[in-house]
């Protein structure tokens, strides 16, 4: 009786593996509007490290076509974009760009960011104290050289919005 329930067991994980391969996953990337402006140490530490997350270049890798893995790879990419994305920076105005310079100052301050789950796998994406530096200090000079908006009492009575 246990070596048959062990059996219909297995049979039934593996039926329900091969059914879940057929849930649609998107894997897409879609057109690259705008890249961000940086200086090529920042560039190539950004590609190494937050592109694949924070782009519409994204590498899928071959498990990314592997239920269930999948799914957490194409929430990671989706949430990742819609937090911030560099191949859409032409998109952002001053204050979300205000929001992006910080946000990427404190992920490196915390080392928030990359991810756990994707330095286990891209070794390649660690990122060093040089680095963290080099991030923070770029975000820092970009934030600092955005225009400054005017207060919302020195704008035109046309401009404030009811």
């Amino acid at each position: 009786m246990n070596g048959n329930l062990a059996r219909y067991s297995g049979i039934g994980l593996a039926i329900l593996f091969v059914l879940i391969q057929f849930v649609p996953v998107d894997r897409s990337n879609p057109t690259v509007t705008g890249v961000v402006d940086a200086p090529e140490a920042v560039m190539l530490t950004l590609r190494r490290s937050c592109w694949d997350c924070h782009s519409n270049e994204t590498e899928w890798p071959r498990y990314a076509r592997v239920a269930p893995v999948s799914w957490r790879l194409s929430q990671h990419v989706s949430r990742g974009r819609e937090h911030l994305n560099f191949t859409e920076w032409d998109g952002y105005d001053l204050a979300d760009l205000d929001e992006a310079y910080e946000e990427i100052g404190k992920e490196m301050e915390s080392e928030g960011m990359p991810l756990g789950d994707y330095l286990l796998i891209h070794r390649e994406a660690v990122l060093s104290r040089t680095d963290r530096q080099r991030l923070i200090a770029w975000a820092e000079a970009a934030r600092e050289s955005l225009p400054e908006r005017p207060l919302e009492d020195e704008l035109p009575a046309e401009a404030v919005r009811p």
